[in-house]
């Protein structure tokens, strides 16, 4: 396979709003009618135990695959990985995992294996770089519910983002830290606006993508911040409302414990202190960039 390497820095940055899923359905009656919907004050006591889950990738370097026609395909050369940090009465990271990859919609295009690391294909549905960084963002989910797996004891799952990759895990949550999409009815928003740190929104359902799911937002304490800051999603697969119900008072109340703060994290409080922890170690992982760089190069050079 030929292919060149781009001269400038391949890491541009992702699309915004990941997680948005066209054709989804919402209804928000399943744990309290909408003409009754106002902030839960949660009571119960937080996990003894918890997992939390996360994952980070870095685009090595932006390459041109020759394709049979002549015309050079885009592709992304990446790093990922995945980990898992149990809390108790301590934080212990139970596992890690490392990946490379090149995500590209070239047919013809080969694993790298370069003096530095090994980079397997990862066909992508399209050439855009919005459809090359959603292939490495799944993948990326994909790990994480590997890692996830692997720790079903834990009473309480946390692992960052949609579940969607990650349903399989028995009792995982997903946690959005970030909201880019408006999943309540228009009606329904000023609850969101009414919620105080330890206090969530009733369940609702989301259909769509071939699954079903039961979300709700639920609010993390910052000081000094508009109604809306401090905001997180979370979500379990579809079951009895009464089950979820419990999952959505426990995750409410644990994610108090380790809301992060302004000067610890810049992107407190919703990146939790074992996830932002956890965060920096696997970019440690990851290695240098600039060795990555070099080793595809020289096998694009030879």
């Amino acid at each position: 396979m030929r292919f060149s390497v781009q001269g400038w820095a391949g890491d541009y940055g992702p699309p915004a709003g990941l997680e948005l899923e066209e054709g989804a359905t919402i209804d928000p009656d399943v744990e309290i009618e909408q003409s009754a919907w106002s902030p839960i004050r949660v009571t119960a006591p937080p996990a003894p135990e918890a997992l939390f889950v996360d994952g980070v990738r870095r685009v090595d370097a932006n390459l041109w695959i020759e394709a049979e026609d002549g015309v050079p395909k885009l592709a992304l050369a990446a790093s990922y990985a995945a980990g898992a940090v149990l809390t108790n009465h301590r934080a212990l990271v139970v596992g890690e995992e490392v990946r490379r990859g090149i995500f590209t919609a070239a047919s013809q295009a080969e694993s790298l294996h370069t003096t530095h690391g090994q980079y397997q294909v990862h066909l992508t549905p399209g050439e855009s770089p919005e459809k090359l960084w959603l292939g490495l963002q799944g993948q990326m989910s994909v790990l994480e519910g590997v890692v996830a797996a692997a720790h079903p004891e834990a009473p309480l799952i946390l692992v960052d983002g949609p579940l969607s990759h990650k349903k399989h895990v028995p009792r995982a949550v997903g946690y959005v830290k970030t909201q880019h999409v408006h999943y309540l009815p228009e009606q329904l928003r000023p609850v969101l606006a009414q919620l105080r740190a330890g206090e969530r929104t009733p369940l609702f359902l989301i259909g769509g993508g071939g699954w079903n799911r039961l979300s709700w937002y639920a609010k993390l304490p910052l000081k000094g911040s508009s109604a809306i800051d401090g905001l997180i999603r979370a979500e379990v697969a579809s079951g009895e409302v009464a089950a979820a119900r419990k999952v959505a008072d426990l995750t409410t109340a644990t994610i108090l414990r380790f809301a992060s703060e302004g000067h610890k994290e810049p992107r407190a409080p919703q990146n939790l202190y074992p996830i932002g922890g956890l965060e920096r170690r696997l970019r440690h992982l990851l290695g240098d960039r600039e060795l990555m760089v070099r080793g595809l190069r020289l096998l694009a050079a030879n």
